[in-house]
This record gives structure tokens, C-alpha cells and sequence, in this order.
């Protein structure tokens, strides 16, 4: 028992705990700016996966990192606008065109990569993003080693927590995102569009998604296979649920199930691990976060127009 609360103590568990928690704040913030704005995007699953491969091709072609992560966002930003045409424009079911994104996504993404490299027999690697050290801050023990010592892309998806919340809280913009969520009717009668609102909320939170994917092919990983994201973007959205749509507590859920997942990693590997089956530690990142998922969603308060089309004139 001791040595499983030394890994809590350990430079290395904090370290893979902000590595793992880095793609999932970009999924979780994307698909939290397109709930706020009434639509749940299900096609995150897809958009991660498309987004890993095209970040990933983009370097693999001869293109620099920074270009790679644009593509990412460029390719997961078409995705959110196909998705909006069917859910926002179309009115439908966003439930099943999230689920057709997400099929269509993963197809794609499978079919380019042995279109473009049918002879692979092995991820071809890539050079990714290097760890790059703040100066001074990096040498702070422990908190320092783990926080600043990582790639930039981590950098960029902590940076990207405080500027939606700003956004969202402060700017016109996301005040107009929000009620979009919550009162369209409202929005409409201030001679405000809001389906071109909701559709930009999709685009921009699809190409969040997407940079999350290219995060692990560019950055956590230098290579593409199937199967990678391996169910990150449902996880994504329930991290939406625990964090009552806010930001800051999306933060807090990915750090969360990252901390859990990067344990149970270490905690197969204490002598005397064993007598435990490996699979209860594999499953206790993602049912210790459903308890607290359960736990904070029954004081979560849901955008009220979340999953309602709206209709241009219509009143309710």
C-alpha cells in the first residue's frame, strides 16, 4: 500500500499525468464550445482520428510541425462544418449524424492511410515536437520537472483552458455562444444569426478536436496506427458532464482521468502487483471517473436549448 501512494510522490507520475491529460483538454474544450452553443457533437471520436492522421501526414510529407497542426485544425474545422449543415441548417438528429461523423472520420482516415502508404508494414515514424524546458521554472522540484518540462503542444493546451474561459465569461462572442445554448429565441430577437453562431461554435470546437488527435501523433507518439485515440473522445464528452460545461473544471476531469490512467499504469508494475488481475487496474481510470461523473452531473445544469434544432422564426 505504501509504494502505490510513492507513486503520487514521483516526478515521473506527474509528468505522464499532464502528457495524458494534454489531447483530452483539447477534445473536452472542443466539445464543450459546441454544447454551449445547443449542439452535442458526437463525431469527436472521428474528428480526433482524422485530425491524428492529417497533423501526422502533413509532417510525414515533408511539412514543418506548427503546419501540421494548422492542417489538423483546418481538416477538423471541415468536419464541424459538415456536421453543422446536417444538425444546424438540416435540423437533424444530432445524435446519429455525431455517430456517422465519427464513422465516416475513422473511415477516412484508415482509407488515405493506405492510399498514400500501401506498402507500409509499419507506422512510418515521424520527428515529433521535443520537450522543450522552460528556463528556472523547469528546475522547481517535482512541480517544475512535470509542468515545464514538457512539449509545446502541452504548453498550447493549457494556454487554450484560460482563453476560452475568457472568451466564453467576457466577449460579446461568447455570450452570444452561450445563449444560443440556453435562449435562441433571445439571440434571434437581438438580430443576432444564430445558426451561423452554432455553426461557428462547431467549426472552431471540431478543430480543437482535431489538434487533440494530432497531439498524439505529433507530439505524445511519432507515428500513426489504428486505433490510437482508442475511445479518448467519448471520454472527452463525459468530461463535459463532470465539468458542468465550465472551462476551468474541464481541466480539472481531464487531469483527473489522466492522474487515473497514468496510476494504473505504474501500479502494475509494483512488486506484488500481481495477485491483483492487470485488468482491475485497467479499468479503474474509467470507473472511478464515472463515479465522479455521476457525482457532479447531478448538480450539472445543461444548456436548456442543447440538442433542440432551431428554426428560424419559430417560436416555443
Amino acid at each position: 500500500m505504501l509504494e502505490l501512494f510513492e507513486i503520487l510522490l514521483t516526478t515521473g507520475f506527474w509528468a505522464a499525468t499532464i502528457r495524458i491529460a494534454s489531447p483530452l483538454i483539447f477534445g473536452t474544450l472542443g466539445e464543450l464550445i459546441c454544447e454551449r452553443a445547443g449542439v452535442l457533437n458526437l463525431g469527436i471520436e472521428g474528428i480526433m482520428t482524422i485530425g491524428a492522421m492529417a497533423g501526422w501526414m502533413w509532417v510525414y510529407q515533408g511539412g514543418d510541425l506548427w503546419g501540421g497542426v494548422m492542417f489538423a485544425a483546418s481538416v477538423g474545422a471541415i468536419f464541424g462544418l459538415l456536421h453543422s449543415i446536417f444538425t444546424v441548417y438540416l435540423g437533424l438528429s444530432q445524435h446519429v449524424t455525431g455517430i456517422g461523423i465519427t464513422l465516416f472520420g475513422s473511415s477516412l482516415s484508415y482509407f488515405v492511410y493506405r492510399m498514400l502508404l500501401p506498402s507500409a508494414s509499419t507506422p512510418p515514424k515521424i520527428t515529433a515536437f521535443q520537450t522543450y524546458k522552460i528556463p528556472y521554472l523547469s528546475d522547481i522540484p517535482i512541480a517544475g520537472e512535470a509542468l515545464f518540462s514538457q512539449t509545446p503542444m502541452t504548453y498550447l493546451a493549457f494556454l487554450t483552458v484560460p482563453v476560452v474561459w475568457y472568451i466564453l465569461q467576457r466577449t460579446p462572442v461568447g455570450l452570444a455562444v452561450r445563449m444560443a445554448g440556453e435562449n435562441p429565441v433571445a439571440v434571434e430577437a437581438q438580430g443576432i444569426d444564430v445558426l451561423a453562431i452554432r455553426t461557428g461554435a462547431v467549426v472552431v470546437g471540431s478543430a480543437l478536436m482535431a489538434i487533440g488527435g494530432a497531439f498524439i501523433t505529433m507530439s505524445a507518439f511519432d507515428a500513426f496506427f489504428f486505433g490510437m485515440i482508442n475511445g479518448r473522445g467519448w471520454i472527452c464528452v463525459a468530461l463535459v458532464i463532470f465539468a458542468s460545461w465550465r472551462p476551468g473544471k474541464a481541466l480539472m476531469g481531464a487531469m483527473l482521468f489522466a492522474g487515473l490512467e497514468a496510476f494504473q499504469v505504474r501500479a502494475q508494475q509494483i512488486s506484488g502487483a500481481a495477485i491483483i488481475p492487470y485488468q482491475f487496474y485497467l479499468m479503474l481510470p474509467y470507473v472511478l471517473s464515472i463515479i465522479a461523473m455521476i457525482i457532479m452531473a447531478r448538480k450539472a445544469k445543461y444548456p436548456q436549448a442543447l440538442l433542440v434544432p432551431f428554426r428560424r422564426g419559430e417560436r416555443v
